[in-house]
């Protein structure tokens, strides 16, 4: 990392704290090249009560003590990590680009973009997020094998989620919540042949046990039913505010397309995580990460040289290796060492 007139500039900003980023620094970092991790904090990981389907983390981590023993692990690589929320983004004349936060500003020959979505939130009331309020069904499906389950939402994937539920469970509500269904008349014709009750009243008023869950809906025509939890389907706001300014190609659900390797249709930058087309899911998410990294130091790398630099600039000589900067060769001495002593 170097400051230059107030810049951070470094080979490679991750944009974005969340498992995809996470990652993606990880490996940008141990492959050698000065990395900076630049987050907002929150996102959808941050709100896990509990962490699953990641092997290896179990159930009692929180999303929240996830991600703290991720940063930590970035910091003790190399990683430069801040918290800051970056509002623009620009290619320069040079083809690095410049990032603007609400604190800093930082300079890279390649970014990631691991920004994510929101859900979007039903109106009140609701039940506290993973205590009975739920937006991922591969991750929270299994909590509810046998027990009473809503789904919450009008859509077409309103109707199918209610109908995977069934896999889990045989007490499964659609709640429409006084809207008029807007799904298919295909996907009527198959919701209608599946034994999932559809309540259209608005919700009333809600009921939680002593530890948080919710355990009740009232509705409007004063029936009560009881449930263990459930998920809302309202659709996702992505966050491509950057991508736009960088005029990065996107799909017409507002994710962004990418290659294998996490490529968007600009040079030099990447997409990661939850904003790309795929299952939102932790491991799928820090696999994108994964593959992102390699791929930027495929790019970067300074070894080998190829054969024109090789006939231009001769042989590679011993004062020119290793081809890691002073920083992050002391930082990983200082790992390796360590952990050599554990």
């Amino acid at each position: 990392m170097t400051d230059t007139d107030g810049r951070q500039e470094y080979e490679v900003v991750v944009v974005g704290g969340g498992p995809a980023g996470l990652q993606s620094a990880l490996y940008t970092t141990r492959l050698g090249h000065d990395t900076a991790l630049v987050d907002r904090g929150g996102g959808r990981a941050a709100m896990m009560l509990d962490t699953h389907n990641v092997i290896g983390v179990t159930e009692d981590q929180s999303g929240n003590e996830f991600l703290a023993t991720a940063r930590q692990q970035l910091e003790e690589y190399g990683t430069d990590i801040y918290r800051d929320f970056v509002a623009d983004a620009e290619q320069l004349d040079d083809g690095r680009f410049r990032l603007v936060g609400n604190e800093g500003e930082f300079v890279a020959e390649r970014i990631v973009l691991g920004v994510g979505f929101n859900d979007k939130r039903p109106d009140p009331p609701l039940p506290r997020t993973g205590k009975g309020l739920h937006y991922c069904l591969h991750c929270d499906a299994y909590m509810f094998v046998d027990e009473s389950v809503y789904v919450m939402g009008h859509s077409d994937s309103a109707a199918y989620v209610a109908m995977i539920m069934l896999n889990f469970t045989d007490e499964v509500d659609i709640l429409l919540r006084g809207e008029e269904p807007s799904w298919s008349d295909e996907t009527d014709e198959l919701v209608r042949a599946h034994p999932v009750d559809i309540i259209d009243e608005e919700i009333s008023g809600m009921t939680k046990r002593d530890d948080g869950w919710l355990e009740s809906f009232e509705f409007e025509d004063g029936t009560v039913r009881e449930y263990k939890g459930g998920f809302a389907m309202y659709g996702s706001e992505y966050n491509t505010a950057l991508f736009e300014q960088l005029g990065v190609e996107r799909n017409d659900d507002g994710t962004v397309p990418v290659d294998d390797h996490g490529r968007t249709s600009v040079d030099g930058v990447f997409a990661v995580g939850d904003i790309t087309p795929g299952h939102n899911q932790i491991p799928v998410a820090m696999g994108k990460g994964a593959q992102a990294g390699i791929a930027i130091h495929m790019e970067l790398r300074e070894f080998p040289k190829n054969r024109d630099e090789i006939r231009a600039d001769g042989e590679v000589t011993l004062e020119e290796v290793p081809g890691i900067s002073t920083g992050l060769l002391d930082k990983a001495k200082q790992f390796n060492q360590s952990h050599a002593d554990d």
